[in-house]
């Protein structure tokens, strides 16, 4: 007897065949009844994420992970409006990339199409299950869905409404299909499908990223844990560099993008720490610091595991650097290559810096909360990419498509 995961693998096969021709203007509209179930179906869906809020709160997880899990009417309808975003993108497949004609006379055309069907392995977010089967729809590309069992009650019931959804616009139903069995056996069972998988890709933590790599025969995109730098620079405008560095660290901790080590030029570092310490403390962020940092007032001692940590939480490691020189090469040990940040006003070292640091996304004078599907104009995302083929960075729309060639000759052989 065939697993869920076959059974439903099978089933998005067949309808990943079917999503490759649909027309835009299906796609579209499809998405736009997606939509609107959401705003219709906010209290059921609702009442099923306070399942997950509960039982994650008598586990004792943690109030940055829970932040995650909860679903609000506004996050719900910021989740519709999303859904809408995505509609009005242009559509990715069909795109004629190259054309020529050969001396033989045969026409040579390069055109994106789908990848068939996507696995999508992610941990707490039932934003996710949106992002997700929205991108792929428009994309022509079916989705097998496996979140965390943390969410399985909110997953359950977004995928049922895209589901009713999906009927309703006449596209098959398995376009969008979510793996309710909440055993981490399946996963891996996911992972090895090769007949019926043409890409996975993980949204998560370290562990999660990890595991999914190691264990997938199945080509695998592997996105961002972030330790995310920021680096304030001896010729940083000081008073700039204290509101990015609280953007990037408070504005949202839980997130990949937020910034978890922040370097700092000895040069600058008395004045500037008096202007940041303030603010942290005010905004609760418990600061970590070398042997410098202690010394001017920070009490707990970072430690080698804290460069390498991914906190997703309000905790700040600080460390001081005699130079610029110095701060690049701690990123190049300590990075994950997601996004770091350089905060100057001398445009040289700005420019040593984007050319030197090998991550996704690299900034001046911004904050790294903007590496985003969203911030970047792709609409939503479908995760970000650390490594470097086939996609890096934000993933949105056009990194869920791959080419093929179509020639058209007139008898010719060779």
């Amino acid at each position: 007897m065939s697993s869920e995961v076959v059974i439903k693998a099978k089933e998005a096969r067949i309808a990943a065949r079917k999503l490759a021709n649909v027309s835009t203007d299906v796609k579209n509209k499809a998405l736009e009844t997606i939509a609107h179930a959401l705003e219709v179906s906010y209290e059921r869906i609702l009442v099923e994420n306070k399942k997950d809020i509960d039982r994650a709160r008598q586990r004792g997880m943690s109030p940055a992970m829970i932040d995650r899990l909860t679903l609000t009417k506004e996050r719900v309808l910021s989740m519709a409006e999303g859904v809408r975003q995505v509609a009005s993108l242009e559509d990715p497949v069909g795109h004629i990339l190259s054309e020529q004609r050969r001396p033989n006379g045969l026409l040579i055309r390069k055109i994106t199409v789908p990848l068939g069907v996507i696995a999508i392995i992610f941990e707490s977010r039932p934003n996710v299950t949106v992002d997700a089967a929205v991108l792929c729809l428009k994309s022509g590309n079916a989705c097998v869905l496996r979140g965390g069992s943390e969410a399985i009650h909110s997953n359950v019931v977004l995928v049922q409404v895209i589901q009713e959804a999906l009927q309703k616009a006449g596209l098959p139903t398995a376009a969008v299909e979510l793996i309710e069995n909440t055993d981490r056996a399946l996963v891996k069972e996911l992972l090895t499908l090769r007949p019926y998988i043409d890409l996975a890709i993980p949204r998560g933590g370290a562990g999660l990223i990890q595991m999914v790599v190691n264990t997938a025969t199945v080509p695998c995109i592997e996105t961002g844990s972030g330790v995310c730098h920021v680096y304030v620079d001896k010729y940083a405008d000081l008073d700039m560099a204290v509101n990015i560095v609280e953007n990037a660290k408070v504005s949202r901790p839980s997130t990949c993008n937020a910034m978890e080590t922040l370097l700092v030029h000895e040069a600058v570092l008395v004045p500037f720490l008096e202007k940041l310490k303030p603010r942290m403390v005010q905004q609760q962020v418990e600061l970590r610091g070398d042997a410098q940092i202690q010394a001017l007032g920070i009490e707990k001692a970072a430690t080698e595991e804290d460069w390498q940590t991914e906190y997703n939480a309000l905790i700040l490691s600080i460390k001081a650097v005699p130079s610029l020189e110095a701060a690049l090469a701690h990123i190049r040990q300590y990075s994950t290559h997601h996004s770091e940040a350089i905060v100057t006003e001398d445009k040289e070292r700005a420019a040593m810096f984007l050319a030197d640091v090998d991550s996704a996304a690299v900034y001046v004078n911004a904050s790294t909360r903007f590496t985003d599907g969203f911030e970047f104009g792709f609409g939503a995302e479908i995760g970000i990419s650390t490594q470097k083929l086939h996609v890096r960075g934000p993933m949105g729309l056009t990194a869920l498509v791959s080419y093929k060639y179509q020639i058209q000759g007139q008898g010719q052989i060779r």
